[in-house]
């Protein structure tokens, strides 16, 4: 996940919005302001899944908060265990989705066998074997805001609150914890740190977060000033923040012609095909000029969504892991903000895994996240190696 600023005045081109999904499922209620934050909207069961054989899938909409605090729907899809018992534990898990169509929710990802979440099936399958609940959010909210952490810190928090309020799931009491990799431990990281603001009636046991870009100004700056092979998550993310602020960031009005050709393509695309549109892109060729780098109100957006600039610190355990020479994400903010939750009392296990590149890191750093995982939602002492 990656973001650069695209910004500035001289064009009247408006943002570019996905395409609604279809599904009138996915359409938010007339009623939806008259609804809490976390109240389930609706519910259905979906078919059953050959990735996670025996589980019972169920998609769930619920209202949640947008970032300038209007309601909005989202959903998240819960896997429930064959022989499901009531008490045993929750775990959400955010998937680094990282598109912009809505034909990329994790709902629909699922039945089409994207390589992208296989990544996580092993372990996602020994917690459903080990009797726990496990929830997917569709963390980007309705409109897929790419970038926006903060905003996919609350959807998780309420997609938790949602899980428990549902009846036939028996999770009222059960002990949660999140995990999630790259985009989706961006939104893990925001769901710790807001929850004890956003979500204060939650109880989460402790957040493993992993290869997370924990500083999307440092990641503009490396990831699209210059040629990149992973330039085209660099413009998605320009494309989803100005969808979510379309009043601070208004990306479209700067793009040249070339700029708003690449913008419409990605428009409703899902990960590989944005990374394909924008391999060894820069966003130099894509803008009228290069003085819209240079807006502070955009800038400033980046640095709201930016989890090691935020001066608070979670209230729960945190596991961290990453590739020390991961070439996609900046690593001294990840060490940077470890200090800091360690200095603010947080306890705070890292583990850097062998030098391997972005996705390889995901996988190697499972069997370490389950057990951790496992222990804190025992009650055991959090392990730190502050």
């Amino acid at each position: 996940m990656a973001v650069t600023l695209l910004l500035g005045t001289a064009a009247t081109a408006d943002p570019l919005y996905p395409q609604p999904d279809p599904d009138p499922f996915y359409a938010a209620p007339a009623d939806l302001a008259a609804h809490r934050p976390g109240d389930i909207l609706d519910a259905r069961v979906l078919p059953p899944l050959p990735l996670f054989p025996g589980a019972t899938v169920r998609l769930v909409e619920f209202r949640s908060t947008n970032s300038r605090g209007a309601p909005i729907s989202a959903t998240t899809t819960i896997l429930t265990p064959l022989g499901q018992r009531p008490g045993m534990p929750l775990l959400s898990y955010q998937h680094f989705i990282n598109s912009l169509g809505t034909h990329c929710a994790v709902s629909h990802l699922l039945y089409h066998n994207d390589p992208n979440l296989s990544l996580t099936t092993p372990m996602l399958n020994v917690m459903l074997a080990q009797g726990w609940t496990v929830a997917l959010p569709d963390h980007l909210g309705p409109q897929f805001a790419l970038g926006a952490g903060r905003l996919g810190g609350q959807i998780t928090l309420d997609g938790i609150r949602a899980a428990k309020q549902l009846p036939e799931l028996g999770l009222q009491s059960s002990p949660t914890a999140l995990a999630g990799y790259s985009g989706g431990g961006l939104a893990t990281a925001w769901a710790a740190e807001l929850q004890p603001t956003y979500a204060p009636d939650l109880r989460l046991a402790g957040a493993a977060i992993g290869g997370a870009p924990m500083n999307l100004v440092t990641m503009a700056k490396a990831l699209g000033f210059e040629p990149h092979p992973a330039f085209g998550l660099a413009m998605a993310t320009a494309i989803g923040l100005e969808r979510e602020y379309p009043d601070r960031v208004p990306t479209s009005q700067s793009l040249n012609e070339r700029g708003l050709a690449l913008r419409d393509q990605m428009a409703n695309s899902c990960t590989n095909d944005i990374l394909a549109a924008g391999v060894n892109g820069s966003a130099r060729d894509y803008v009228t000029s290069t003085s819209v780098f240079d807006t502070p109100a955009a800038w400033s957006v980046v640095e709201e969504n930016s989890v090691e600039l935020y001066p608070s610190a979670p209230e729960i355990p945190i596991f961290e892991w990453h590739s020390p020479s991961d070439g996609l994400i900046p690593i001294d903010a990840i060490d940077n903000t470890n200090r800091h939750w360690c200095s603010a009392g947080v306890p705070v296990q890292t583990l850097r895994v062998a030098d391997v590149e972005h996705l390889t890191a995901a996988v190697l750093g499972a069997p370490s996240v389950l057990p951790w995982l496992q222990g804190r939602v025992r009650g055991e002492p959090a392990p730190s190696t502050c």
